[in-house]
């Protein structure tokens, strides 16, 4: 059975969150679930890396602004990892070749990281910071779900996949619109607020 379905699975999940598909996927081929999974990602020292680095993500994950920053410096590490991830895979199972594996995989992950980092700043242009927690729960659980579905079902996981994946970037386009509104706002207040201070100052 060809392994391109968990590749882009594997790859959509990265995008979002790729220290928990390393993770997972470390410890799916550690506790015998999968053996599709290599050694190298069952390694203790990258399962704990992953863990570590998952947990510094889940709270930074949380908090508004902060998110943002986290996914622009995850710009490229995500896409990275989703290449990684699916060369990985591809090398053991041997039906699909590394290179076209990576490719599927980085792209993937680089088409949902986009669909993320612009979902949370038009979610951060709300006041509230409820709408933070629940978006990056429910991407916690969301990957966690689909990537496990993937290793019994990975055809129809990665269907589901596919249907998220297109579902994110038509949102998106109708959200860039309200993402531009806000940083035309922002730019005019801190406009408004240099004139301000500049009025207020006593002449020489």
């Amino acid at each position: 059975m060809s392994v391109l379905p968990l590749v882009f699975t594997s790859g959509w999940a990265s995008g979002i969150n790729a220290y928990a598909v390393v993770l997972l996927l470390g410890i799916f081929g550690a506790t015998g679930l999968s053996d599709d999974v290599p050694e190298s990602l069952q390694r203790p020292e990258i399962l704990i890396t992953a863990g570590v680095l998952f947990l510094c993500e889940a709270v930074a994950d949380k908090i508004p602004y902060v998110d943002s920053v986290w996914d622009s410096v995850h710009t490229l590490t995500r896409p990275a990892a989703g290449a990684w991830i699916g060369a990985l895979l591809a090398g053991q199972s041997g039906s699909l070749s590394d290179l076209a594996a990576g490719a599927i995989g980085g792209s993937t992950a680089l088409a949902s990281h986009t669909v993320k980092a612009g979902t949370r700043m038009a979610i951060n242009t709300s006041p509230e910071p409820f709408s933070n927690l629940v978006m990056s729960t429910a991407e916690d659980l969301g990957v966690a779900g689909i990537l496990t579905f993937a290793m019994f079902h990975p055809e129809a996981a990665a269907i589901i996949a596919g249907v998220l994946l297109l579902a994110g970037l038509l949102a998106l386009f109708f959200l860039i619109s309200r993402i531009r509104r806000f940083l035309r706002r922002r730019a005019q207040r801190r406009e408004e607020r240099r004139l301000a201070e500049r009025v207020g100052q006593p002449p020489d």
